[in-house]
């Protein structure tokens, strides 16, 4: 997600944030902001070189708030329909959109269509309300998602509770949607699509052998290291704060070269048995116990302040993970 003023208005801001190659197609690039021109302006500079121009309207956080962007204008009909029709009218390319859903599902359903009729060619919809975030996240509504694909006449991607490639096939057959998206699980476990378990060291070698292809500012790569060894971090809690420490990509490699290699050791002395006990688990009890292989990450209270949503029911699947979180 990129500041659209920012981008807009500072040569050094598009230079630091914005990169790709030949490689890294279908792109869809997204801003975030509350002013029609200045998003055309922003997203002028990059049509050339994506497939899509993605409105933010589903971040919940504060500075989204303070910055009148995300879901903070969900309430703001006229200005989305005039953003979404600016940029509809004015690139090259499709406009799309990301949205979180209202408490009223048919609100939901109006809200999608409005969006619909101003030009977006593609919306994906988070099952959650604006006030589902950090401890009050809770579970995202597929019932709500459903309902909007049986109302709008373009592709709806779902998003929330994918946490496995299983989720992936479920959320899609439960709510009809043309795909789903991740975002905080797949930083956990890049591999989530793949369906593959794989060990942390694999994914850590992996990523890092990407990061001194494509250099990306030191915080960012530590960032993604934390989540890589999030669980295993529990265990070898010395590594926490040698991570958080380090100031170049060589310190980085070697710290996450000998917690790999402790990780390894500790795999290695288990049993077979318990080895292959860790593997067949279910995947919200290796979420919680394996610490050797890249998982998704569920928030501590998952299943807590789960809002009323009217006129929808938690589907059966979703609701299944609820009492796991409960037995944990």
């Amino acid at each position: 997600m990129f500041h659209s003023r920012l981008f807009s208005e500072n040569p050094q801001y598009r230079a630091l944030q914005f990169t790709t190659n030949q490689y890294d197609r279908p792109l869809i690039v997204q801003f975030c902001g509350d002013n029609p021109e200045t998003m055309l302006k922003a997203a002028k500079f990059v049509e050339d070189q994506c497939d899509a121009v993605d409105v933010n309207l589903g971040c919940p956080q504060n500075i989204a708030k303070k910055g009148h962007y995300g879901s903070y204008l969900q309430d703001e009909w006229e200005l989305i329909e005039s953003i979404v029709k600016t940029l509809h009218e004015g690139l090259k390319v499709p406009v799309t959109c990301k949205i979180r859903v209202f408490s009223d599902v048919e609100k939901t359903i109006k809200y999608a269509k409005m969006i619909e009729a101003a030009g977006a060619q593609l919306l994906t919809v988070h099952g959650r309300l604006r006030e589902q975030k950090g401890h009050n996240t809770g579970l995202a509504d597929w019932a709500q998602i459903k309902r909007v694909v049986e109302a709008v006449k373009i592709p709806v991607i779902a998003n929330g509770n994918i946490l496995s490639l299983d989720d992936c096939d479920r959320c899609i057959k439960e709510t009809g949607a043309v795909g789903v998206m991740s975002a905080e699980a797949h930083l956990y476990n890049p591999a989530l699509f793949s369906g593959k378990t794989l060990p942390v060291w694999e994914m850590v070698n992996e990523y890092l052998e990407i990061a001194k292809e494509h250099p990306s500012p030191i915080s960012l790569v530590r960032a993604h290291l934390f989540k890589l060894f999030r669980k295993c971090l529990d265990t070898f809690t010395g590594h926490r704060s040698k991570l958080g420490e380090a100031k170049t990509l060589v310190e980085l490699e070697n710290i996450s070269r000998d917690l790999c290699e402790k990780l390894k050791e500790k795999y290695e002395d288990l049993g077979e048995e318990e080895r292959e006990n860790i593997l067949n688990s279910s995947i919200e009890k290796r979420i919680h116990n394996d610490i050797f292989h890249s998982t998704a990450y569920i928030r501590p209270d998952f299943a807590v302040n789960i809002p009323k949503m009217e006129g929808t029911e938690c589907t059966e699947s979703v609701c299944k993970r609820v009492k796991v979180e409960e037995e944990h």
